[in-house]
């Protein structure tokens, strides 16, 4: 059995207002090694307040790790959908300025070597009018120019569907910047190249969704996007559930042994430029 390799969870979110450490201590628990936490809106503060918003993060990054002792990368960046929050008190040109200058002091961070990557940035899940969907795509173009400069990844969110990968890639292949280093967070099983055309599918790791990824390879990164709110526990997955589907599967043979070193280890160490050790 392998027990000496990390899990990784791609994508979870920490609330100071949530189980923040506790739920940290569930994934470690279940066999967890590593996580990327990724920044997020707080409700308690107000939108925009990025330099408090990213401290947060990070606040909460180091007591898991002094608490956890857990293997805490951080990914910083205004998420898409506040540009829409903006509308109503700013203009389209004023919304979009100000998320600039979130991906600006995230970016600051990254340099400093303090952040692993961009993320969450994209564009919203949801209908927007046009102007505001051609102002989202600007803001990914200007995400992945800065994420070129500072040598790292980003994880996007988006709308779900295969025009979002085409969108992607068409932007980041434009400025040359490699598709292997632009991270789909809150994927589906749809992992081949040919399906994603070339970004790396973060797949929410639902038991069904993996079992029709496994067929297909081992080139997708796993993730639960745990919110940690209160009021609606365990949403989207339960922190567990990547260390627990992962070693469950590997214990069934439906992982292999190389699977679990590619997804957990091999790729994430391509996509971040990291070495994923364990302490």
């Amino acid at each position: 059995m392998l027990l000496d390799l990390p899990i990784l969870d791609n994508h979870m979110h920490l609330d100071p207002n949530g189980l923040g450490v506790d739920a940290a201590k569930k994934f470690q628990d279940a066999g967890g090694t590593h996580i990327v936490l990724v920044d997020k809106p707080y409700h308690h503060i107000p939108r925009g307040e990025y330099e408090l918003q990213f401290r947060t993060t990070l606040d909460l990054a180091e007591k898991v790790r002094k608490e956890t002792g857990l293997t805490v990368f951080t990914a910083l960046c205004p998420h898409p959908a506040e540009l829409t929050g903006f509308l109503g008190t700013f203009t389209l040109e004023q919304a979009k300025e100000k998320l600039i200058q979130g991906i600006d002091l995230a970016a600051t961070y990254i340099e400093k070597g303090e952040v692993l990557c961009c993320g969450e940035s994209g564009r919203p899940h949801y209908q927007v009018q046009p102007d505001v969907w051609e102002a989202s795509n600007d803001l990914i173009r200007y995400t992945l120019e800065r994420a070129k400069e500072l040598d790292c990844a980003v994880q996007f969110h988006t709308e779900s569907g295969e025009r979002s990968f085409i969108d992607i890639a068409e932007i980041a292949t434009s400025i040359g910047f490699p598709l292997e280093r632009c991270v789909k967070h809150f994927s589906g099983p749809d992992v081949l190249p040919g399906e994603n055309h070339g970004l790396i599918p973060s797949v929410v790791s639902r038991r069904g969704s993996i079992k029709k990824a496994i067929p297909k390879g081992n080139r997708y990164l796993m993730e639960t996007d745990y919110l940690d709110e209160l009021t609606r526990p365990d949403v989207v997955l339960p922190p567990h559930t990547v260390p627990s589907l992962t070693l469950r599967f590997l214990k069934s043979g439906r992982f292999s042994e190389e699977d679990v070193l590619m997804i957990h280890k091999e790729l994430p160490e391509r996509v971040y430029g990291i070495e994923m050790e364990l302490d």
